[in-house]
């Protein structure tokens, strides 16, 4: 692994390079097949997503009478995981994991359509319990959010089940599974279109009914003094971020990872949706293809849910069951050694995994990470008053502010930030993708400005006033390490309020070193600095008196 020293976020150093495996993992689902492929970089340890595969099967809709799955409805299974089977093989997967849950879990002939899969595709397929479908979600989830060692509530809402956890960096303290899901209600509950007063109040009625025992459950598990995030997963939840972002916003998200909705908003969907016709529904921007048929249901399972638990928005998080079958794969096969670690570390894996991808020089990037870090550490209450969310972003952006180099040396900031914004930087949510992004941008050349686009992205005085003055302390940084050789062993500041006079102190590696073009460095970089701070900058060499003989 990395050593990272995650509480500084200060020092990163590496080692030699293990071999990566890539990997599929296939999700059976109710509304829906799903296969991720992924490559894992042991060093880290981390997954990338390099294919996605979606069918909508419909597996949930069995035969009325008997509950079995219909023929044709595994005909197209078959193909589907056929088809996902090559993209596997093409994508050079070692192995697929593949886990089914309630509609095959739940069909009479559900084992004989998996003995069918295995005897025609020689592809096992795990069939998973609800709880143990709950905590591969949790594992999911864990490796896409930040949980600051703090408990968080997540709602699954599927085709067939709903899975309500509660978890927190370490562990999971309820895991439940309720048979209530969008395929499943919309089948078994509504015949109108659009839905009848009677047949919606009961669908209310009938889904607040089936989730009580789940929602008891995970807030006795909450400890006094508690208050967790909701993060929601899934097509339905997905579905629902996205037609709100686009309805409340002149930019359709390019990811929906960290993005929140309040409860207000999901209740004015579930009145707009209860008096429209699936056509109308259809045609809602946004809304994908057959997921209209079911969204009225899956949004009346989330409503009911949030009511329940007392929670007013909810997080969307774009990793879920899929991504946990990879990490319980990684788990199992030693890959990762402390889930807590693991968890703990996520932002950390994530900038350090896109590091890699962009072939950047880890040695200065975190050179220049520690004199950021250090700046900005001396300047805290005397020049700004940022804290430690600001710090880590600094961080960030300090380990891939040279990343556009992988595109071209000409510009190479403003590929940085292209790069930056739209990498799967794990953990963090749009906005402070945002500004890792625009910190990179302006670590050299041009200082931010209100016509540069990416600028104008930042939506808040208080996001452009962060990026105004790190992208200053950035520039230093970048200067005090220069010839990239690690010339300067560290600085030290002192501000002079009277003279409004900055001074940096520069400590060279060797004494015999005049660290020349650092302090050219300095002077040419010192400008932003000294007009975002309105002090005069002065830098000196430390100078080291020769040993007597």
């Amino acid at each position: 692994m990395l050593n990272l020293v995650s509480a500084s976020w200060e020092s990163v150093s590496t080692q030699p390079v293990k071999q990566h495996r890539i990997i599929a993992a296939i999700d059976l689902g109710t509304n829906s097949l799903h296969m991720v492929v992924v490559k894992i970089d042991p060093t880290l340890p981390s997954f990338s997503i390099i294919a996605k595969e979606k069918e909508t099967v419909r597996l949930g809709d069995r035969h009325i009478a008997t509950g079995e799955l219909k023929p044709e409805t595994i005909d197209k299974a078959m193909v589907a995981l056929r088809r996902f089977q090559e993209v596997a093989k093409t994508a050079n997967a070692e192995t697929i994991v593949a886990v089914a849950t309630s509609a095959v879990r739940e069909a009479p002939n559900g084992r004989d359509f998996l003995h069918r899969v295995e005897d025609e595709l020689g592809l096992s397929v795990d069939l998973i319990s609800g709880q143990e479908e709950a905590r591969r979600i949790y594992l999911g989830v864990l490796s896409g959010i930040e949980f600051h060692n703090q408990p968080h509530i997540i709602v699954d809402i599927g085709g067939g089940s709903t899975e309500l956890i509660l978890g927190d960096s370490q562990e999971a303290r309820s895991l439940t599974s309720t048979k209530v899901g969008a395929v499943r209600l919309t089948s078994e509950l509504i015949t109108t279109d659009p839905i009848s007063d009677a047949e919606f109040q009961y669908l209310q009625a009938y889904t607040r009914g089936m989730l009580e025992r789940s929602v008891e459950e995970v807030l006795a598990n909450i400890q006094f003094g508690e208050s967790p995030r909701l993060i929601g997963t899934s097509g339905t939840i997905e579905t629902l971020a996205m037609i709100n972002a686009r309805e409340n916003s002149d930019t359709v998200p390019s990811t929906l990872n960290g993005y929140q909705f309040s409860l207000k908003d999901l209740r004015e969907w579930v009145n707009r949706l209860r008096k429209m016709t699936n056509s109308q529904i259809a045609h809602i921007p946004g809304m994908p293809d057959k997921r209209s048929e079911v969204i009225l249901a899956g949004a009346v399972i989330l409503q009911e849910a949030m009511t329940l638990l007392g929670v007013e928005s909810i997080t969307v998080c774009g990793r879920a069951l899929r991504e946990g079958v990879i990490v319980d794969w990684m788990l199992a096969h030693g890959l990762i050694e402390d889930r807590l670690r693991y968890q703990g570390s996520v932002r950390q894996r994530s900038v350090l995994k896109q590091a890699h991808k962009y072939h950047i020089n880890l040695e200065h990037s975190d050179r220049v990470a520690l004199f950021a870090l250090s700046l900005f550490d001396q300047t805290q209450g005397l020049l700004h008053n940022w804290g430690a969310d600001e710090r880590q972003l600094l961080w960030a952006a300090a380990i891939l502010h040279n990343c556009g180099h992988y595109v071209s040396h000409s510009a190479h900031h403003k590929h940085s930030y292209y790069l930056v914004r739209n990498g799967e930087l794990l953990g963090y949510t749009e906005t402070e993708i945002e500004i890792i992004a625009n910190l990179a941008r302006y670590h050299r050349k041009s200082q931010p400005k209100k016509k540069h686009e990416n600028y104008r992205n930042l939506l808040s005085k208080n996001h452009r006033q962060i990026v105004n003055q790190l992208s200053a302390i950035l520039r230093l940084a970048v200067a005090l390490d220069r010839r990239q050789i690690g010339a300067i062993s560290r600085v030290q500041c002192d501000y002079i309020p009277e003279y409004q006079e900055f001074k940096m102190l520069l400590f060279p590696c060797r004494p015999d070193d005049d660290c020349a073009l650092e302090l050219w460095s300095l002077d040419y970089k010192k400008g932003v600095f000294e007009a975002e701070f309105n002090v005069k900058l002065v830098a000196n060499l430390k100078q080291f008196p020769f040993a007597k003989i």
